[in-house]
């Protein structure tokens, strides 16, 4: 994995998703707004396959999937619902190319990790593939090699780009607690090991040759687990921090690990001052005793969570408003 510390991680990113279909319009809107760290958008409004979980199963290798009404379910063969979510990825990393057309410097590209990948996969019979010890580890060898097949696709397209692998994990806390429900809604499946989900999710961190981040919008993010699991970055609903989540970003801090800090609300909103933005990661700073010179260097400025249920004038605002928000940073640390 990259060192953290000399990576040229950019000030400012989105999280992952975007209103509308068009992907042309999101590609450029995502490299117009962080000329230092744009991002593969997803555009989950086109449908099934284009949501965050339909375009993880489309990169899955050996394993199939189709959608039922209750959500993706495991298929035999590949049917029109995965040939779907593969030819809306290729038309975002189309649009992607075009727009960073000798571009050089880190690029952001999101999959679903294996354990809510696991809480979302249905197996023939109806219930999650977490509730099965066998289906998750397949399915985290499936998901790694066809991460490893899709980063190498990246690279080809933007030579020039320093590839950031980003894990969305929202369903991950749950799992640990053993509280996602079961088909029936009536039982919750069995809380899986913690050496479990952190074994399972090093080997998937360990395709990618450069730098991993995990995002959770979820509440009670487990970073000192993403961190052994091999994260270089942990991106998060800033909002949700607890006091015992505070102690554990300032270990990580001071480990070497990014924070990607999601400061700016993800749903249409009243918009503060870039400074005011922010000025919740200047006073938890103060709170934990870490340097202020080291704000810039050790947090990226993203949304609360991914703009897909955004407008399309306020993702953009948002956008712009999350490099204003990293500038104010780097300029006022303290």
């Amino acid at each position: 994995m990259s060192d953290t510390n000399t990576f040229p991680w950019g000030p400012a990113t989105g999280v992952g998703s975007m209103p509308g279909g068009d992907a042309r319009e999101s590609a450029k809107t995502v490299t117009g707004s962080f000329e230092d760290f744009p991002f593969l958008a997803e555009l989950p409004a086109r449908g099934p396959g284009a949501d965050m979980i339909g375009r993880s199963i489309g990169l899955l290798v050996e394993m199939n999937a189709h959608v039922e009404p209750s959500g993706w379910r495991v298929s035999d063969r590949p049917g029109r619902d995965t040939r779907r979510a593969h030819s809306w990825l290729g038309e975002d990393l189309d649009a992607l190319e075009e727009f960073t057309q000798g571009y050089e410097g880190p690029v952001k590209v999101q999959a679903v990790g294996p354990w809510t990948l696991a809480a979302a996969l249905e197996l023939r019979g109806g219930e999650a593939a977490l509730g099965d010890p066998g289906a998750c580890r397949d399915l985290v060898g499936s998901l790694a090699e066809g991460l490893r097949g899709h980063l190498a696709d990246v690279r080809r397209r933007v030579p020039g780009a320093q590839v950031v692998l980003q894990l969305d994990e929202p369903s991950l806390t749950a799992v640990l607690r053993g509280s996602v429900r079961t088909a029936s809604g009536y039982r919750t499946y069995r809380a899986v090991d913690r050496q479990v989900v952190e074994s399972a999710l090093r080997d998937v961190v360990a395709v990618h040759g450069g730098p991993v981040v995990v995002h959770s919008c979820a509440p009670d993010v487990p970073f000192a687990l993403l961190r052994r699991a091999g994260a270089a970055g942990i991106s998060f609903d800033f909002s949700l921090l607890t006091e015992r989540e505070e102690e554990a970003i300032g270990e990580a801090v001071e480990g070497g690990t990014r924070i990607l800090a999601g400061v700016v609300p993800s749903t249409d909103a009243a918009l503060s001052d870039p400074g005011g933005s922010v000025m919740g990661v200047r006073t938890l700073w103060r709170r934990l005793g870490l340097n202020p010179g080291t704000l810039a260097e050790s947090v990226v400025i993203t949304p609360s969570c991914g703009l897909a249920g955004a407008s399309p004038a306020y993702a953009r605002a948002a956008l712009a408003h999350c490099v204003r928000a990293a500038r104010s940073l780097a300029d006022n640390p303290e």
